[in-house]
């Protein structure tokens, strides 16, 4: 069951918890209530649940909460989070200035201005 393709098969209905607004997503701030109630729409993957909650898309790009959501989407399923299909994960990536990537310093800056 590497990839979850019946979505036919009902899930039950979404049932609030005490612990829904829990921030999973520190970057995002997704809660667990949004991420199970994106389970219990129909986002049955970790792709759709990137692209639909936009989690592990902020600075850390999912370093800190790929393997939360996982296992919360994984508990709504009823399935081991193993089975799952895991997300793209990239490197965080952080702006850089031109003249860095130009390798100049700071003094040669200067004299050109």
């Amino acid at each position: 069951m590497a990839k979850i393709i019946d979505r036919s098969i009902s899930i039950g209905e979404f049932i609030p918890q005490p612990d829904d607004d829990l921030i999973i997503c520190r970057c995002e701030e997704v809660t667990k209530g949004e991420i199970r109630r994106a389970v219990h729409d129909g986002m049955y993957t970790m792709t759709e649940i990137r692209r639909y909650l936009r989690t592990g898309m902020g600075l850390c790009q999912g370093q800190t909460c790929s393997k939360l959501v996982k296992g919360i989407v994984a508990k709504e399923l009823g399935v081991p989070a193993d089975q799952l299909e895991g997300g793209t994960s990239r490197a965080p990536v952080r702006p850089v200035e031109m003249k860095i990537l130009a390798n100049e310093s700071e003094k040669e800056v200067s004299k050109h201005e």
